[in-house]
């Protein structure tokens, strides 16, 4: 009985474990598979195409437009990925504190830009900062001296549409940092402060190390999210003024849907599938040796 017994366990687990399997594979690896194998190619968007080799990677390497899109990309990842992850850190930490229907309702203000389409978010940001009408721009003023069209200026287009996207996807952080904070036993500060800690030296000392792990995950989910940006961009600036905002995503989509040529896009988004590849093990192995050290 105990061989039959086992069989039906293997059949039933098969059974349960197929449905994901067979997801995973339509719709992740056969598409990685086709990406891999078109930027091989000169196929266009859709149809099959002629093997050419490493063209389209040569071709890629000597586009000055792709070096210009990656240094965006990655100056778009340095000005969200840490300051979103503090700025969520620090509503988390004031939120914490309170009690009852006051925190749910800070909470609920904090999260609800999070669940917003993204073409409401930037309709919302673009009335915001309309260089007229918009409310913020007397700040603006203030600050510069004049009022600025932000997403029609090199300077200010890229760090507007990173603030945007911190205002926009914060939420997120704030509610895994509260999870995490709320795992944290109370007695610890109770024992610190007969100790006489600081809250300084509570925070350094019981809260920070206690949160790495999730601070860790924060920071690896925004990573990957905001290497992939495209939306924001796509919808306030198309990637300008003057390719300042251009980014992978959006080079992967010229050139796909504006330009009908697949096997070049197929190579783009393969460098950029290595380059998040590349900066997400970089990482974790910085967090891994920061959590350990």
């Amino acid at each position: 009985m105990r061989p039959k017994s086992k069989n039906n366990k293997t059949l039933t687990a098969i059974l349960l474990i197929a449905p994901f399997v067979l997801c995973y594979l339509v719709v992740f690896a056969y598409p990685v598979y086709k990406m891999f194998a078109m930027s091989f190619t000169d196929a266009p968007l859709i149809g099959e195409g002629d093997w050419v080799g490493l063209e389209n990677y040569v071709r890629m390497f000597q586009h000055k437009l792709f070096y210009t899109s990656v240094y965006n990309t990655l100056y778009f990842v340095g000005l969200t990925v840490v300051p979103n992850t503090l700025i969520g850190l620090g509503i988390a930490m004031m939120i914490v504190r309170l009690n009852g229907m006051v925190q749910a309702g800070i909470l609920i203000l904090f999260f609800m830009p999070y669940i917003l389409p993204v073409t409401v978010v930037t309709q919302i940001w673009q009335w915001v900062l309309d260089q007229q009408f918009g409310v913020a721009q007397p700040l603006i003023e203030a600050v510069t001296g004049k009022r600025i069209s932000v997403f029609r200026d090199p300077l200010w287009a890229m760090p507007m549409v990173a603030l945007v996207t911190i205002w926009w996807t914060n939420g997120f952080n704030v509610l895994l940092f509260i999870s995490a904070l709320r795992n944290i036993p109370q007695d610890y500060y109770e024992a610190a402060s007969l100790d006489g800690a600081s809250r300084f030296q509570q925070f350094r000392r019981i809260t920070w190390p206690l949160l790495w792990p999730v601070t860790a995950l924060v920071l690896t989910l925004q990573l990957i999210l905001q290497l992939k940006i495209f939306d924001q961009i796509y919808l306030m600036t198309q990637g300008g003024p003057f390719n300042s905002t251009y980014v992978l995503l959006q080079l992967v989509y010229r050139e796909a849907f504006g330009r009908n040529q697949g096997g070049y896009a197929s190579a783009v988004a393969v460098a950029l599938f290595v380059l998040i590849v590349i900066v997400s093990v970089l990482q974790y192995q910085l967090l891994k040796a920061r959590g350990k050290s």
